[in-house]
């Protein structure tokens, strides 16, 4: 009874502070998106520049990685076997990696059209896309790590009797996904 109690306390702070983290992350972007906004009214805002085809085709990518991990979850939740759950998620952390070589292919394709991060060859409307971009990949490597933790812990069959664990680093995945999905509406539909 007393571990029970326990174990549940521990399931409940995991999730809270899971919860507190994506909200941070939240209030992090919003500010910065709300800075961007701001910035708009600037008389040296670029107007004619366009999102490089890459931001496209990494969105694509990341939605795909949701989906992915969710095949992997629904297979865990189902008792399919380890060696399938695990393919799943490798799949997906190989999405995440594919997604951050097409960002950076995106920023050279920003520097192709000249504009730069700083300096007198930079704007602030692309400032703004390097700063949220990059902070959006600095978040996903974490994202990466997690996958990493979910793989070696479903080879060594920890989320037999305890999905908890499991739960946690998906919610964050999605929620990574979501977040650029949101960046990438906000740059095309308010850039």
């Amino acid at each position: 009874m007393i571990g029970n109690m326990k174990e549940e306390k521990l399931a409940k702070a995991k999730k809270m502070m899971l919860l507190f983290g994506l909200l941070s992350i939240t209030m992090t972007f919003a500010g910065l998106t709300s800075a961007y906004i701001v910035s708009k009214g600037r008389p040296d805002w670029t107007m004619d520049f366009n999102l490089p085809a890459e931001f496209f085709f990494s969105t694509f990518i990341i939605v795909l990685s949701s989906f992915t991990l969710f095949i992997a979850k629904n297979k865990l939740v189902n008792r399919k076997s380890n060696n399938s759950i695990f393919s799943w998620v490798l799949i997906t952390f190989i999405l995440g990696i594919v997604f951050i070589i097409f960002q950076f292919i995106g920023f050279n394709n920003i520097i192709d059209q000249g504009y730069y991060f700083a300096g007198a060859q930079s704007a602030i409307k692309t400032s703004f896309i390097y700063v949220l971009s990059f902070l959006h990949i600095v978040h996903l490597v974490a994202g990466l790590i997690v996958l990493i933790v979910l793989m070696v812990n479903t080879k060594n069959g920890k989320y037999v009797n305890d999905n908890l664990g499991f739960n946690l680093g998906s919610n964050f995945w999605h929620f990574l996904d979501f977040l650029w999905v949101y960046l990438f509406c906000f740059f095309y539909f308010f850039g």
